[in-house]
């Protein structure tokens, strides 16, 4: 695996080294041991599957208050998503700044996102499918969110919003 720092500290981008031969590739999308060597929680508590079937749906922006904190590694096996993260530390440098990337299983990137950053993504394709890796469980009564419009994140999403749930419409603005 690749590890790729992002301009937020502790988020990285992770791309695959393929292993080609005449059947096709193989790759390693996961090893505790290299996660540890780069300095990051390679905890495994829970693994989630999101299915979209619209283009343009939009999830977010989603984050974990302590004590319920996590890490989350993200990936997309099926179709393809513009991914967003924010700084929702309040000690960082990079406080309320965010970074955008597109994850497809055609370009098999993964995202890992430390604990307190938002997350949410918007789909790009039709029947989308994306998998996460959780460090911890889920803690009812300490999930936070951002508005995914909010203009004083200044997030430009690349389509029209299709879908999205009421919840992450109400967050409150900054």
């Amino acid at each position: 695996m690749l590890f790729t720092e992002t301009s937020l500290k502790g988020a990285y981008f992770i791309d695959l080294e393929l292993k080609h031969d005449s059947r096709g590739f193989f790759a390693r999308t996961f090893c505790a041991r290299e996660f540890e060597e780069q300095g990051l929680l390679p905890a495994v508590a829970q693994c989630n599957l999101s299915f979209n079937t619209h283009k343009g749906t939009l999830r977010g922006m989603h984050y974990l208050t302590p004590p319920a904190q996590e890490t989350k590694l993200v990936r997309v096996s099926r179709g393809a998503i513009y991914d967003v993260i924010v700084d929702v530390r309040p000690e960082s440098p990079t406080y309320l700044q965010h970074i955008s990337v597109e994850l497809s299983a055609e370009n098999r990137r993964a995202l890992y996102i430390p604990p307190l950053f938002a997350h949410g993504f918007q789909t790009l394709t039709d029947d989308t499918e994306i998998l996460y890796q959780m460090s911890d469980f889920y803690v009812p009564g300490y999930e936070r969110g951002l508005r995914y419009n909010d203009p004083a994140l200044g997030i430009v999403w690349p389509l029209a919003v299709s879908q999205i749930s009421e919840k992450d419409t109400t967050w409150p603005l900054l």
